[in-house]
Parts: C-alpha cells; structure tokens; sequence
C-alpha cells in the first residue's frame, strides 16, 4: 500500500484515510481527497478527522464491484476421457469458456485464483488428459 500526506502533519492524511479503505475491506482501490484550506485551522485532530469523514463518505457512495482473479487452462483430450473431465469442471466449479470437439477434444476453463493449485492438482491427476496454464 502507499499512503501519502501531502504536505500535511505527519500521519494525519494518508493514514486515516488507509484506515478506512482497511475498515471498508476493498482492494484495488484510489481514494483522492483535495482539501481547500478555508481560513480555519484545523489542528492535527481536525485533520484526521477531516480526511477520515472524506474517505469514508466517499467508499459509502460508491459501488464497489467484486471482481474474482481467474486463471485460464487449455485441456486437450480424447474423446473417450470427455466424462472425467466434465466431472473435474463439475466438482471444482469451473467456467468452460470456449470448447473446440474435432478430431480430439480441446475446453478453455477458468478457476478462480486462489483455487488454482487445487484445480492444476486435479487436472494433473486425469490420465491422458493436458492441462496448459494459458495466463
């Protein structure tokens, strides 16, 4: 993470505003406050307080999109192995993308990330069957 304050008193912007990106749980995220200075010192209490409140108002309007990282495999095959792979992409949840049924068998699926290892284990396991990480 990076957390910056700009100029202001040492911990009174960045990191209030890090804390609430922390207490909101989001990821992958910029939040910019601007601070017009209105004649008012605020003091370092004043501050933190400030661009805490401008952080969250701003993480509460938003709509914050769930987004899972997938990794893609390429499973080529014959026909006859096509029932044990279906089982594999059936039991591990994953997304056929594209499938191509020619002379041999070949499906792009897609798992999530963090089920990767799992999921290469289990294809890995499939006799006459290969799987190709393709990102």
């Amino acid at each position: 993470f990076r957390a910056n304050d700009d100029g202001e008193p040492s911990n009174t912007a960045g990191m209030p505003i890090y804390g609430q990106i922390q207490s909101f749980g989001v990821t992958n995220v910029l939040i910019v406050v601007v601070r017009f200075f209105g004649g008012v010192k605020l003091g370092v209490s004043g501050l933190i307080s400030a661009y805490r409140e401008a952080a969250r108002l701003a993480l509460e309007s938003s709509d914050i999109i769930e987004k899972t990282i997938n990794v893609r495999y390429r499973l080529s095959f014959d026909y006859k192995n096509m029932n044990k792979v279906m089982r594999i992409i059936k039991e591990k949840h994953l997304e056929i993308i594209s499938q191509k049924m020619e002379m041999d068998c070949e499906i792009i699926v897609a798992a999530p990330k963090k089920n990767s290892e799992s999921v290469l284990d289990s294809l890995d396991a499939l006799f006459e069957v290969t799987a190709e990480q393709m990102d």
